[in-house]
């Protein structure tokens, strides 16, 4: 999801920021304990943690709690019930902004994201930004559809995502050395995501964002792989070779654009 939002956090590019938070909250080994605590705290003190100082991802956390996991949950996350009222007034109070837009996108569709673009606005105030396009694989269409719709969430994109760790590519034997199983096509797949899905035209650099995109690419992959580095630099270089399999396992024709 590509939450772009100009009047939420001051620009006129794309931002993936709200995302690589969630992420962070959820998936980095540095916030594990705070998955675990933040569950038995009141909201008072949940709302002192997200109008503090902490890390943004420690924010973020004690705001998802605030707002109740009942309502948006998470495998990694501990079950509490929410005050959205409290949490939405105090981020109005702490000077985020379009807190009112996001409550009534929290209140439609119950996805945390919302309150985070307010979260993340008062911090993106402070900070200068540009916007620069990511760097854009090549694109190959498999008949009428383009590579990248082969992802992990397609029953088409995790057969192929199988069938290419099957293989002798460097990538497909690194997965193989260091990762299990049962876990090595959710792994692959998040790694192929940052590669091709993740990626957007006029994205919004700052600071802030770019330690969350940072943060995510490297070590948000699980207990097996604690830094990203190698795989997505193999991975990178490998993607002709990934698409080359999504077109045989689709049995059909292809051309690189």
């Amino acid at each position: 999801m590509c939450l772009c939002c100009p009047k939420a956090i001051g620009c006129y590019g794309k931002c993936r920021a709200a995302d690589d938070l969630l992420l962070a909250a959820e998936n980095h080994p540095d916030y594990e304990r705070a998955r675990f605590d933040f569950a038995s705290m009141t909201t008072n003190h949940l709302v002192g943690i997200m109008a503090g100082s902490a890390p943004l991802p420690i924010r973020a956390l004690a705001l998802w709690y605030g707002l109740g996991t009942d309502r948006r949950p998470s495998p990694r996350l501990q079950p509490r019930r929410g005050d959205p009222t409290a949490m939405f007034d105090a981020l109005c109070e702490a000077g985020a902004a379009r807190t009112a837009v996001a409550r009534e996108g929290m209140r439609k569709v119950g996805e945390v994201l919302c309150p985070f673009v307010s979260l993340l606005s008062s911090v993106r105030q402070q900070e200068p930004a540009t916007t620069e396009d990511d760097k854009f694989p090549p694109e190959t269409m498999i008949g009428d559809i383009p590579n990248w719709a082969f992802d992990l969430y397609s029953r088409e994109g995790r057969r192929a995502l199988g069938t290419y760790l099957e293989g002798n590519s460097e990538p497909a034997r690194w997965v193989r050395a260091h990762i299990p199983p049962r876990q090595r096509i959710a792994f692959l797949g998040g790694i192929v995501f940052r590669l091709e899905g993740g990626l957007v035209r006029s994205r919004l650099r700052w600071p802030t964002g770019d330690e969350l995109r940072r943060m995510v690419d490297l070590e948000c992959n699980g207990p097996h792989c604690p830094d990203a580095t190698e795989i997505l630099e193999l991975m990178g270089a490998d993607i002709p070779n990934l698409n080359r399999v999504r077109v045989d396992v689709m049995g059909g024709t292809h051309h690189v654009s």
